[in-house]
């Protein structure tokens, strides 16, 4: 498992040493002197032991949503603790929601980013291949997506060993040129940092908005708590990546000392000529892995977002048998990939992008801090003085970085902060969009037990087998039985009105999956639990009612679907292009039937037009 871990949540923050130190160096903010060299990494070594070492392995990992992490995990469990004050609860889940969205910026420069400057080690061996370096990117990036559709199961297993190698060799590197210049380990000591901070405030907080490219995917440790555990991610921090970044960053400072003109590439060149080629292969192939992991999370992140009902259903293919969490979604992963390929078009090169990446990271950074805060407050009843101390000192220090990086907003950073904005309009449109469909679907719907009561005055011929209608609320009239009984004019011996219902935490347990009614006449009133990160598998979970004196033959069940058009009206609950935007949404979005894995064989699907 830590071996796995230094594979998946690893990768991306091992190749930030690929352009960390040269955009710090190569802003020109920073007057290149050995003093300056000193003060720089020692700013790096504290801000690595800081923000990934105390703040994220240390404290944030302890706050799991029954084993998960992430920033989705991390909503759902302070939106919990807070829920019996609802104001502040959706103020949280709008900044919540927020941050995820610009989860989407980040992937979008993040891979970016790292295989443009893997792929610009070529510059290093000879000038003539710096034509070649975007197209080569765009074709690295194009394969990488285009597997997608196959899986990662069968690659998935050299991802460790290959960042194994990677962190080997970029330890390896710094301690060839530390070697040559020991006393650049005094860097260690935090008294330079404290000193080039107090001789060089102004340049000090210009750079910040660089020095935070040494920490690009510090979040995923604990996005990716649930899939490797927190020990095997503590262990492959502490034994393998923090040492082996340290000694690259202190290697770099080293040949930085001996070699000042280094700076223009000072990753590649602490390399023998003899041992470029070979680097720059095994670069790209680790910023390849990095970016694989950050294209899984974004599949992970969009089906969970999916099930909290802030975006449309969306197409989910597995690509395991046996691991339900390898999942491919075509219209996230083309989209993702259309993004990157316009980022790469026109930034250009690993140091422009470098001025578009940091906002999006920062603000994540800083809201998983806030949400922390309530978390450790309200859900663990911590005392108020040591919830205020514990996150207070860790918000300042994201703020500063935060701030830092809102120098670079008309150089790039308006990139990733574009997508996520455009991502959060899309999310919180479809959000109050359902809320206006339901409530039209309520004010028009008839109570469910009253209309069974007036039809079995007079029942309609019954045929055998089981029909499952399925309804968004609970104890409503769905619009299919409605249209089943006005056309076929007939009700199946048994009848299921089934509510699918999400909940704020991970995973339901089995004994909690469903709650059963019975309405009489061989009616009975299903609610359907599933956790934001449950694969929903409708037949599956009715199957289980057997247990309960109810036996559902597969065979002789249909299901029953309404499958609404939207119609926006003026004046109504949200702006005209908002309800336009929602209904388009609504059209696009893939069937209910394919979500919940119904057999195709047996759904019928009746239409109805709803105004909002």
């Amino acid at each position: 498992m830590t071996l796995g871990a230094i594979g998946v949540v690893y990768g991306d923050i091992g190749t930030s040493v690929l352009y960390a130190m040269k955009e710090v160096f190569g802003s020109g903010h920073v007057p290149f002197t050995p003093a300056n060299v000193y003060g720089i990494l020692s700013i790096f070594f504290w801000t690595l032991t800081t923000i990934v070492s105390v703040k994220y392995v240390v404290l944030v990992l302890r706050a799991d949503n029954h084993g998960e992490g992430g920033l989705v995990a991390m909503l759902a469990l302070a939106s919990q603790s807070v829920k019996d004050k609802p104001q502040l609860r959706k103020v949280l889940l709008v900044v919540g929601i927020f941050g995820t969205c610009l989860f989407y910026g980040d992937g979008v420069i993040t891979p970016a980013i790292s295989v443009l400057s893997a792929v610009e080690g070529l510059e290093v061996i000879s000038p003539t291949f710096k034509k070649s370096v975007i197209p080569l990117t765009l074709v690295i990036l194009f394969v990488l997506f285009w597997v997608q559709k196959r899986g990662t199961a069968g690659i998935g297993k050299f991802f460790g060993p290959i960042t194994l190698v990677w962190f080997g060799t970029i330890a390896v590197l710094g301690v060839s040129h530390i070697v040559q210049r020991p006393e650049i380990l005094l860097a260690i000591s935090p008294h330079y940092a404290l000193g080039f901070m107090w001789n060089e405030p102004g340049t000090t907080f210009i750079i910040l908005g660089a020095v935070v490219l040494c920490v690009t995917g510090g979040e995923a440790l604990y996005a990716d708590m649930g899939h490797f555990g927190k020990k095997p991610i503590r262990l492959a921090w502490f034994s393998v990546v923090m040492p082996c970044l340290t000694l690259n960053y202190f290697g770099q400072g080293a040949l930085l000392l001996s070699n000042p003109e280094a700076v223009k590439n000072p990753f590649y060149l602490m390399a023998p000529d003899w041992a470029l080629l070979p680097l720059v292969g095994l670069a790209t192939m680790a910023t390849v892995i990095a970016s694989q992991a950050l294209i899984s999370g974004a599949f992970s992140v969009t089906k969970q977002v999916i099930q909290l009902g802030y975006l449309p259903r969306l197409q989910v293919l597995h690509t395991s048998e046996t691991d339900t969490g390898q999942i491919y979604m075509p219209f996230v992963n083309w989209g993702l990939f259309a993004a990157i390929v316009l980022a790469v078009v026109m930034f250009k090169s690993s140091s422009n992008l470098a001025a578009a990446y940091g906002i999006a990271v920062c603000t994540d950074m800083l809201i998983t801090t806030v949400l922390t805060f309530f978390v450790i407050r309200y859900a663990w009843k911590l005392p108020l003085a040591l919830c205020i101390g514990a996150t207070g000192f860790f918000f300042v220090v994201d703020l500063a970085f935060w701030a830092s990086n809102l120098l670079k907003l008309f150089d790039g950073g308006w990139f990733p902060l574009a997508i996520g904005g455009a991502v959060f309009t899309l999310m919180l449109t479809w959000h109050d969009g359902r809320r206006l469909l339901n409530e039209s679907l309520r004010s028009d719907s008839l109570r469910l037990t009253d209309f069974l009561e007036a039809v079995f005055i007079a029942p309609p011929t019954r045929v055998e087998g089981t029909a499952v209608f399925l309804t968004s609320q609970a104890g409503n009239v769905p619009n299919a039985l409605l249209h089943n009984l006005k056309h076929n004019k007939v009700l199946h011996q048994r009848n299921l009105f089934v509510t699918v219902r999400s909940h704020e935490v991970p995973r339901m347990d089995a004994n909690e999956r469903l709650e059963v009614t019975p309405l009489g006449h061989d009616c009975w009133q299903v609610i359907v639990n599933y956790g934001f990160k449950d694969n929903p598998d409708l037949p599956t979970a009715l199957a289980t009612i057997q247990d309960e004196g109810y036996k559902i033959d597969p065979m002789m069940t249909s299901y029953f679907l309404s499958r609404d058009i939207v119609i926006s009206t003026i004046g109504g609950g949200m702006a005209t292009w908002r309800e336009k935007l929602f209904a388009q949404m609504h059209h696009n979005a893939s069937a209910a039937a394919e979500f919940l894995n119904l057999p195709t064989n047996a759904v019928v699907e009746l239409g109805s037009k709803i105004e909002i």
